[in-house]
């Protein structure tokens, strides 16, 4: 079937066609409506060496940096995103979803603090809270341990909460599926309908007729006949009457 004949049968059963592109345009327009627009922010935080550890480098903690401060960003990271940090950080005000992990192909303790959600002013408030958050948490975990003030692991914001930007790859990706989707269905049933009123009724099982007298396979038929046997017939009944009479004379 070429392009022409796919034409043909979409202008022939428009009124199958016609209602699935209307579903299909109300359809789009649902997934428009409701899928939000989601916004996203995010910060990057550094963890820096104590004090006491940068004595050596005149106070320059970027100086001195050690394996070590990875590991501590790796296990602060996984808990800021556990259950117990997701209930702290709501009850000082945090709204949407929340991720903090180690940055992308990092070379020392760099983290990534992101935030997303539909409240453009509420992504950025939720960023800056998180981020505080990291430091008191970075600060609690040493307290526990009783280490010295001097001695503290601590924290720097490279990159501060940025402005939040809209993220509208998911929602496209759901209009186009819904576009597609309703599209290929409207063809299908409008294909559909073709092939069943092409549908070739089924073929009734009849005799042949009987040839017409005098027509052509009627004189087929007939056998023709044997040359001479109306002449021995009529030779046969003619001299009948004779032999009697010879018979019949005196003896």
């Amino acid at each position: 079937m070429d392009l022409a004949e796919i034409w043909r049968v979409m202008r022939r059963r428009w009124y199958v066609l016609l209602p699935g592109l209307l579903i299909t345009a109300a359809l789009t327009t649902g997934v428009y409506l409701l899928v939000p627009v989601e916004y996203r922010s995010q910060s990057t935080v550094t963890l820096l060496n104590s004090k006491k550890a940068t004595v050596a480098f005149d106070g320059n903690p970027f100086l001195s940096t050690q394996a070590s401060l990875t590991g501590m960003a790796d296990g602060l990271a996984r808990n800021l995103n556990s259950d117990d940090s997701k209930a702290g950080l709501k009850k000082q005000g945090l709204t949407g979803a929340y991720e903090a992990k180690i940055a992308d192909n990092a070379q020392g303790p760099f983290m990534w603090l992101i935030v997303t959600g539909t409240d453009p002013a509420a992504v950025l408030k939720s960023d800056q809270v998180l981020t505080a958050y990291a430091e008191k948490r970075l600060q609690e975990f040493q307290a526990q341990q009783q280490v010295a003030p001097d001695a503290m692991i601590r924290m720097a914001t490279i990159v501060p909460p940025q402005k939040p930007e809209a993220q509208t790859k998911t929602r496209l990706q759901y209009l186009v599926m819904a576009g597609a989707l309703g599209f290929v269905l409207s063809l299908v049933a409008t294909f559909f309908v073709e092939a069943r009123r092409r549908k070739p009724a089924k073929p009734g099982r009849h005799r042949p007729a009987a040839p017409e007298p005098g027509s052509e396979a009627g004189s087929e038929a007939m056998p023709e006949a044997v040359p001479g046997a109306r002449s021995e017939a009529e030779a046969e009944s003619s001299g009948a009457p004779e032999a009697v009479a010879g018979s019949a004379g005196p003896s």
